[in-house]
């Protein structure tokens, strides 16, 4: 199934997101899979057709101020989660999405979780893939460096830090194919590095774990957390404990997987997650 590059206008963004359409006419509801930091909708690549291939229609959107959707200053968008929150709320407005599965992973995977527990009408159910979900959540340092006074300006303007990242957090090589279409936002404008910026230092994470952490205990809609047990910077515990309080929450741990399952394990999240999503449209 191919994958098609699109791009939609909402107010003044305009968002890149990435869609996958079933074959045929499908009565399963749609799947949004949301991105983490650094990363981009590109990371969805190999989980998008299969998705298609069962009759779920697949749309993975590049977060403002990532991959090739809007960069604004920050002047224009705040990148706080609320701002965030709004903005995919526009998104999946202007596209006629009613009701769908969320797919979220990574730092940013909170914010759609934010978004879920705003919006729970719109929300089947959802999969986490190592996001952020406790109060226990640090930023692991590699990421908040690219936030300090002027050392971050710097470092977010480096094109490797992308490398770095991708493939400190995954543990494993990424193939250069892939990660120059990670790093072509960087090399094409400065504005990549400053929407990066400002999202590390406006993440207000403790208050979104927080929302999180509260609004979760009281949801009924089925969630299921794939988790990579050898994440440097999310520790499979907080699943365990998300999982263990959450009553409609299952949890499936990755063996020798990292914080972005989905670049070397699509296969190994596709078997329990093709099942899962298989929601009809009632």
């Amino acid at each position: 199934m191919a994958v098609t590059e699109n791009k939609v206008k909402v107010d003044s963004l305009e968002w890149f997101y990435r869609e996958a359409e079933p074959i045929g006419q499908s009565d399963l509801l749609p799947v949004i899979l949301l991105h983490g930091i650094v990363s981009q909708s590109y990371s969805w690549r190999n989980i998008m057709p299969a998705l298609a291939s069962q009759g779920t229609r697949a749309i993975a959107p590049d977060w403002i101020g990532y991959g090739f959707s809007a960069m604004p200053e920050k002047r224009d968008f705040a990148y706080t989660p609320d701002a965030f929150i709004q903005a995919l709320e526009g998104f999946i407005q202007a596209l006629k999405i009613e009701k769908f599965s969320l797919v979220v992973q990574g730092f940013l995977g909170s914010v759609g979780l934010q978004y879920a527990l705003r919006h729970p009408e719109k929300i089947a159910n959802i999969a986490i893939l190592n996001a952020p979900i406790s109060t226990n959540t640090k930023l692991p340092w590699k990421l908040k460096q690219m936030g300090l006074p002027l050392a971050g300006e710097m470092i977010t303007q480096d094109p490797l830090l992308v490398d770095r990242t991708l493939e400190g957090g995954s543990r494993y090589r990424i193939e250069d194919k892939d990660l120059d279409v990670y790093r072509r936002p960087f090399l094409k404008t400065s504005a990549a590095g400053r929407g990066l910026l400002s999202t590390i230092r406006n993440l207000q994470l403790p208050q979104a774990m927080s929302e999180i952490e509260s609004g979760f205990q009281k949801w009924q809609q089925p969630i299921l957390l794939q988790w990579g047990m050898i994440d440097p910077w999310l520790s499979v515990d907080i699943a365990q404990k998300f999982s263990d309080s959450v009553s409609s929450a299952e949890l499936i741990k990755l063996n020798n997987v990292g914080h972005y399952p989905q670049e070397h394990y699509h296969n190994a999240i596709l078997e329990d997650l093709l099942p899962f999503v298989r929601r009809v449209n009632k």
